[in-house]
């Protein structure tokens, strides 16, 4: 048993208790794969249970490919065994017993792509507004009802008899009817329908509990309503099921996780052992005592503190910048003044709450010339609304851009699909001239279908109108226009996802380059932007191997780790986010992410907040994160954060000692962006009259000559200019 020598007291307690339901609390870095596979290694080994007999479930192909390796380097290879994810034990199971339910044995499985076609083609026999309801909304929608296993029929019952309700209830149940007769099963029914299975064949559900007599999960905090209920089926014939887990970091509420699976284990499974693993082996002492002084403030919690043998370390250090650029240029210079010959680039991260915080710190670790990737998704110039809105601007300002107009031509879709381009595109090299000069030919758009022909025409009259104007608008009128107009905006919006949510805010926050680049350069031009941009998006994609700083949202980071830990963008309504301050859970969550940030530090941590921010094209002052005012400020150094004197105020309100600002509100910003890019192009749609005064954010104040419904004539004290109706933002005084 010398393989177990290199466990601790409690890792050697869990790693030996096989009888039983067993609870093992494991804390960030506290060593819970070596835990589980030495404990799968002592099963086999010293207890004599045949692989067969155990199932080990996890959430992903990675941390299940990783066990397996790990376990055969401890018993030898070939093991009979099931380690696998939720998924693909379902399905395996389903493969042998799928005509219980009425499916032949060899169903397919439909990938996000074969289910968003089918919603389509069933939103279109059904007559409903594709625009208003896209396929994303509906499949959102059916996926939260399979977690929590609601037919049609109970949505209806708890959502109510209005149209929406029965065309959501409508879609759901020719979805479903439509997988059927397609033998075929989405990724949410492979859990729903195992669960059917177990229920309605009490056969099948005994042969699974005789052969999986020991039962352990990973991750147990991100288990959702239906991943529980399959579990549960499976253990209660022996009840030998070890689950390991962190209630302090489920972070994935918003996607179905159910921290009560973990927090009422015990209620569940009568008579459980409970083990903590609370020995670090990541972290200095500092940075463990600060993640415990957060997360203690959390009520639904189980009763830890992690603990290590190392030294106390550094302090925590927080930085209290003038707004986010100079946030940025901090967090740079302190990457440029440690990085040595003996430290690289990728021992350094930064974790922000939003994706859209990333520009910044590009920007500011580009203009130093140190190396970055962003992990967990895109470069902000790389993300596919950026591109596709840069595209648009591009094609304003050069109409001969057929790369451009090729990417957006069906974005929003209009109904141009990939023949149609590539017979645009042959028809425009026949004729030697550009895609979009073809596009303008009456006689070649009326040969395609009325759909494409029409959304066509109203592109083509789109970047023309916006062409002739360009040098008489501001960029951000230019984006305003392009964003609405060609229906990109709303498009996003009908989604309803937050995926979607997640596009709009990045689109918001672009207007915040536009203006940072206006306010800098007054009469910058278009053409000048574009360049200034091409020059920003082009810095190099760095591999995943290189060696180059992490941007990374805190989502993405858990299960990582770094030396040297950046946390910016501590700010109230930021991180903790507006949309925890509207339910205690919600401030509990945020308040876990915190702790999974705070703990992805190995030697040193640095905290950032900005006094003002431009979020989404807007400026506000802001207050520091309820977070910081947690910490205990024994172990943070630097910009202190300050606490008021009085302490009439109950719920001990804190400031940052300069001002008495509003809460920061990220939401409200993106309201008002949101709501300030359609007011632009609303009125630039006003009537006028011969005789109004109005004015025009570039030329100032004048009397309109005439107007014939689409040119507007204005006489401006720097001369007389001719401006595009609906276009040219004009209003009246």
């Amino acid at each position: 048993m010398n393989y177990l020598d290199k466990l601790n007291r409690e890792q050697r307690e869990a790693a030996m208790c096989t009888e039983g339901p067993l609870l093992i609390l494991a804390g960030a870095g506290s060593g819970k794969t070596s835990t589980m596979t030495h404990r799968i290694a002592y099963m086999i080994r010293e207890k004599g249970i045949e692989p067969y007999n155990i199932l080990a479930v996890t959430f992903t192909n990675k941390a299940a490919g990783e066990m397996r390796e790990r376990v055969e380097a401890l018993v030898g290879e070939g093991l009979n065994m099931w380690i696998l994810t939720f998924h693909s034990a379902c399905l395996r199971i389903l493969r042998s017993h799928a005509d219980v339910l009425g499916y032949g044995r060899d169903f397919t499985v439909y990938d996000p792509t074969d289910q968003k076609t089918l919603v389509k083609n069933i939103i279109k026999e059904l007559g409903i507004d594709g625009k208003k309801f896209t396929p994303a909304y509906f499949l959102g929608i059916i996926s939260k009802c399979k977690e929590q296993k609601l037919s049609p029929e109970d949505y209806s019952g708890i959502n109510g008899d209005d149209i929406k309700t029965r065309q959501i209830c409508s879609v759901y149940e020719r979805y479903q009817k439509t997988l059927k007769k397609n033998n075929a099963m989405d990724f949410d029914d492979l859990l729903l329908n195992a669960v059917r299975l177990f229920e309605q064949d009490e056969a099948v559900l005994l042969k699974y509990q005789r052969r999986f007599r020991y039962i352990m999960v990973d991750e147990y905090q991100d288990t959702n309503q239906i991943q529980y209920t399959f579990i549960k089926m499976l253990a209660q014939a022996h009840d030998n099921i070890c689950v390991v887990g962190d209630d302090d970091q489920c972070i994935y509420q918003w996607r179905g996780a159910d921290i009560r699976n973990i927090l009422e284990f015990e209620k569940d499974f009568k008579n459980a052992k409970v083990i903590k693993l609370e020995q670090n082996y990541r972290s200095t002492a500092n940075i463990l005592d600060a993640a415990h002084s957060v997360i203690c403030h959390n009520r639904d919690r189980k009763p830890k503190k992690l603990w290590t043998d190392q030294d106390k370390g550094n302090k925590l250090i927080y930085h209290r910048a003038d707004d986010e650029r100079e946030e940025a240029y901090f967090i740079a210079g302190e990457i440029n003044r440690l990085k040595g010959p003996d430290r690289r680039y990728n021992d350094f991260a930064v974790l922000y709450r939003t994706n859209a915080q990333s520009r910044t710190f590009e920007e500011a670790l580009s203009r130093r010339g140190i190396p970055y990737r962003v992990l967990g998704g895109l470069r902000y110039y790389d993300r596919k609304e950026i591109k596709d809105m840069l595209c648009y601007l591009r094609l304003v300002q050069n109409q001969s851009d057929d790369l451009a107009l090729t990417r957006i031509i069906n974005e929003p879709k209009r109904g141009v699909g990939g023949k149609t381009v590539d017979k645009l595109q042959t028809l425009a090299a026949v004729r030697n001239e550009s895609l979009f000069s073809t596009l303008l030919d009456d006689s070649v758009i009326s040969s395609l279908s009325a759909r494409a022909s029409a959304g066509i025409a109203e592109l083509s009259l789109l970047i023309s109108s916006y062409a002739e104007e360009k040098d008489n608008l501001k960029i951000s009128d230019i984006y305003d226009g392009l964003l609405v107009k060609s229906g990109y905006l709303r498009a996003l919006e009908e989604q309803n996802t937050l995926e979607a949510e997640s596009r709009i805010e990045n689109l918001m926050e672009f207007k915040s380059v536009i203006y940072t680049y206006e306010e800098e350069e007054h009469d910058i031009t278009l053409a000048e932007f574009m360049e200034r941009i091409a020059l920003m998006a082009d810095v190099d994609n760095h591999d995943t191997d290189e060696d180059a700083v992490v941007l990374m949202t805190m989502h993405s980071a858990k299960g990582l780790e770094f030396p040297f830990v950046f946390m910016p963008g501590m700010e109230d309504g930021l991180f903790p986010g507006w949309r925890a301050f509207d339910s205690p859970d919600g401030l509990e969550e945020e308040r876990r992410l915190c702790y999974v940030g705070i703990t992805r530090a190995k030697e040193r941590l640095w905290l950032t907040s900005a006094q003002q921010r431009t979020l989404y094209g807007k400026t506000d002052y802001t207050r520091e994160s309820q977070f910081l005012r947690e910490l205990d400020k024994k172990l943070i150094e630097g910009d202190a954060v300050f606490e008021k004197k009085s302490r009439a105020d109950s719920r001990k309100d804190f400031t940052d000692g300069a001002s008495d600002a509003q809460p920061f509100r990220p939401f409200d910003q993106l309201k008002y962006a949101r709501m300030q890019t359609r007011k632009n192009v609303q009125e630039a749609a006003d009537i006028f009259a011969a005789g109004d005064r109005v004015t025009h954010p570039k030329f100032g104040e004048g009397r309109v000559i005439s107007f014939n419904g689409s040119v507007i004539e204005v006489e401006f004290e720097s001369g007389r200019k001719k401006l595009a109706a609906g276009i040219a933002p004009i209003k009246k005084i």
